[in-house]
């Protein structure tokens, strides 16, 4: 079976997604990439202890939070995102990013991917019958971070 989205509950009791395989939705699409600001706690800045996104990529925002570069205004692309639609910081990506789920509890497609795929001009995703039969269980949960 195909595991495009795992989700990864935390220890503070929020939940991250990852997204992996060639059956993503994800891939090829980056629409969120290109629409939202992506902005966080600066606490999450690899300048700070803990924090793994790197402070080079981003712009402060207020004193107390930060921004992707490219995304300050939104609607702009992503400093991270590579010419191949992927991130180039994906490890390493802010918790926003970490905690945007493609896929619903119900395994249908997030209405915002949908909403951002016809805005950007990208085609509607067409899963494979594996992706489709993975989609319709609940996702795989591993341990709390």
């Amino acid at each position: 079976m195909n595991d495009v989205q795992i989700v990864i509950p935390t220890g503070d009791g929020r939940i991250y997604y990852d997204m992996t395989g060639t059956g993503s939705p994800c891939n090829g699409c980056s629409a969120c990439c290109r629409h939202f600001r992506v902005s966080f706690y600066q606490g999450e800045l690899d300048t700070q202890p803990g924090g793994l996104v790197p402070a080079d990529m981003t712009t402060q925002i207020t004193p107390f939070r930060a921004c992707m570069k490219g995304t300050e205004s939104g609607y702009d692309r992503c400093i991270a995102l590579q010419p191949d639609g992927l991130c180039s910081i994906y490890e390493h990506r802010p918790s926003v990013c970490r905690e945007f789920p493609v896929f619903l509890a119900d395994g249908s497609l997030n209405p915002e991917c949908v909403r951002l795929r016809i805005m950007h001009g990208i085609p509607a995703w067409e899963p494979n019958r594996e992706t489709a039969e993975h989609a319709t269980q609940r996702a795989t949960v591993t341990e709390p971070l």
